[in-house]
């Protein structure tokens, strides 16, 4: 009788955590040069207009830190090479933070 092997991996917190906080510590650098460009903002946009992007481009820039971490962490058992999931995961970071930038900035900025 053979005995089956457990193929699940365990997921580190820390190294969870220390990916996420990279990728929203990139989107907090990334915004302030759009927020910053504004020299008059419109007298439509309400006071704290600003608030919303540095909430939600950091938060984007997060949820792209957990994808690179379970595509770079995951990629043998699903039977992928590591190059092409770093590389996949580099793109779907870029396009959630683009889009990330683009839902906060939705209504000021980009109306």
């Amino acid at each position: 009788m053979t005995h089956s092997q457990n193929s699940t991996q365990p997921i580190y917190p820390a190294s969870l955590a220390k990916r996420m906080l990279v990728g929203a510590a990139i989107g907090l650098s990334l915004i302030p040069a759009l927020l910053l460009s504004v020299d008059h903002p419109s007298t439509e946009w309400v006071k704290l207009w600003m608030v919303r992007p540095l909430i939600i481009v950091p938060l984007a820039g997060a949820m792209g830190g957990l994808c690179n971490y379970f595509f770079v962490h995951f990629h043998k058992p699903v039977g992928v090479n590591k190059t092409i999931a770093v590389i996949l995961s580099g793109v779907v970071f870029i396009i959630g933070l683009w889009l990330g930038i683009v839902v906060g900035l939705d209504g000021t900025l980009w109306n």
